[in-house]
């Protein structure tokens, strides 16, 4: 699973760099805003139900009774097929609603493109469910894969073929989009020929009653609800932030309808919508902040497992330990990224995205966000940390106060400086998250980690790193254009940061031995 989603978060950027460079600002925008009400539509249907359905499937299979399984995946299959159907009429039926209510009227093609995908991935989550109840990860991780792939080859091909056909930034958004649905109707092909294939493997004929229908919905719905409450809080807010920031821009720019450039477009095809565009300038910022936040997967996955089987051993100085060797590895991993990003934000930018990308909110926000991006890592790995001790809902009731604080931020911040408000608003939010997940670790958790060992050595070797990627990059900035003088940089950064590590030992073996080929790492560094 670690190794699939790391694999996801790979072709998610190479999907949405690219097509940031494909879509004009406008049509990124147009993109977005259709993405988000997808997102917060599916989380809504499938966040807890799967949870709850291999929760259910790993305890009848434990027990043998395999009519019990059959019968739950029967009455989740049901149950996804419902829910995938509502949320698809939803979303096409009221695709201008709901584009209007973003700030965006224009993006109704691309909400009503995406709007299947809801239906299939609602179904899809039911063959999950399935195999991963069986303690088979494997369907979930190739299947995550595919859909993936079929995104990125589908939608990058219909949206240059679009744009090169000269359709408007709208429409292109739509065929982008549309990239998704198709990935996601790949994927589910897969699950269904694969769970046929697992299932006409099965030996012997059952003997087992299984429970009624109705007993078993109710059961998926008593593990389900909670889960699907506490997982809507961040695609809710990130609609509510979408819709927010658009609504303020469009009200201080003294900025028409979204509909009504789009009709302007038919006279004069070189409109563009100020708000969308704006939005769509941020949002490229926000592609390349949400890369290191992928770094901690790995050891997000290997924390919970480890610290768990601490403590079912009451070894908490031990689970103290993976705790405080886990946070350690997840600072030199975010601190270097997200200060190189802040630094080099204007370079970067520039680098990896063309000329009509309006620098004057993709590269502040860049800065802003880069620093944000730190403390996003710290907050998924004291997520992780607080969860596998058992603290399980807090983390949600802290990520509703930063989310709070986000909304409140960005009502004053984008009514002030524009859309780079938004990640000013975002910066706080973590800060907020990253602050008192810390201290709740430090009053909660038995043998808490030494914030000092976590911090200090990794904190030296990033912000000198940091020097010394500005000064590589205003010297070599003197000979060479930006993207020669940004790869420089980069390398020195990288090169100057592998030295101080070594040198101040800021890793031991030990925090090695969380991440993927750990012990082969810790030979190389000699420790």
């Amino acid at each position: 699973m670690a190794v699939g989603i790391a694999i996801v978060k790979l072709i998610g950027a190479l999907y949405k760099i690219p097509l940031g460079n494909i879509l004009d600002d406008e049509g990124f925008g147009h993109f977005n805003n259709a993405y988000v009400i997808y997102n917060l539509l599916l989380m809504v249907s499938t966040a807890g139900l799967p949870v709850a359905l291999s929760k259910s499937i790993s305890e009848a299979s434990t027990l043998g009774r395999r009519n019990q399984v059959h019968r739950i995946f029967n009455v989740a299959l049901v149950t996804f097929f419902v829910l995938g159907t509502i949320s698809f009429a939803v979303m096409f039926a009221l695709a201008q609603p709901l584009a209007d209510l973003q700030g965006d009227g224009a993006a109704v093609q691309a909400v009503r493109a995406i709007a299947p995908a809801c239906f299939f991935v609602c179904v899809l989550s039911t063959f999950r469910g399935y195999a991963q109840g069986h303690g088979n990860m494997v369907p979930t991780a190739v299947s995550q894969i595919i859909e993936a792939l079929g995104k990125l080859t589908i939608g990058l091909a219909l949206a240059w073929l679009l744009v090169r056909a000269g359709a408007s930034s709208a429409d292109a958004a739509a065929g982008a989009i549309f990239g998704v649905t198709c990935g996601a109707g790949i994927c589910l092909i897969y699950l269904i020929v694969d769970h046929i294939h697992r299932r006409r493997s099965e030996p012997g004929r059952p003997t087992d009653v299984p429970e009624a229908p109705g007993t078993i919905f109710k059961r998926l719905l008593v593990i389900a609800v909670p889960i699907t409450l506490c997982s809507s809080v961040t695609p809710i807010t990130s609609w509510l932030d979408t819709a927010q920031v658009q609504n303020i821009l469009r009200d201080v720019m003294n900025a028409q309808p979204a509909q009504w450039y789009e009709a302007q477009k038919l006279l004069d095809p070189t409109v563009v919508d100020p708000v969308v565009a704006a939005y769509g300038a941020y949002q490229k910022a926000i592609t390349i902040y949400n890369l290191p936040s992928s770094f901690m997967v790995a050891i997000t996955a290997s924390v919970i497992p480890a610290i768990s089987a601490c403590r079912a051993k009451r070894d908490f100085q031990g689970a103290g330990r993976i705790a405080e060797s886990s946070m350690r590895v997840g600072m030199l991993l975010a601190l270097p990224a997200g200060i190189g990003l802040s630094v080099l934000a204007s370079p970067v930018m520039h680098f990896v995205y063309r000329s009509d990308t309006d620098y004057t909110i993709a590269d502040p926000s860049m800065m802003i966000l880069g620093i944000a991006s730190i403390f996003v890592c710290v907050m998924l790995v004291c997520s992780s940390v607080l969860q596998a001790s058992g603290f399980v809902n807090l983390p949600i009731v802290i990520m509703v106060a930063g989310c709070a604080a986000k909304l409140i931020v960005n009502n004053f911040m984008v009514r002030h400086v524009g859309a780079v408000g938004a990640a000013v608003g975002t910066l706080v939010c973590y800060v907020i998250v990253a602050v008192l997940e810390l201290l709740l670790i430090k009053r909660v958790i038995p043998s808490p980690p030494e914030y000092t060992r976590v911090f200090a050595k990794p904190m030296v070797a990033a912000g000198v790193m940091g020097m010394a990627v500005w000064a590589a990059y205003g010297l070599v900035s003197r000979f060479m254009g930006n993207t020669l003088s940004t790869m420089a940089a980069i390398c020195v950064g990288v090169v100057v940061y592998a030295v101080l590590v070594v040198a101040l030992k800021a890793i031991s073996r030990e925090d090695l031995s969380l991440m993927p080929k750990g012990d082969k790492i810790a030979r190389l560094l000699r420790l």
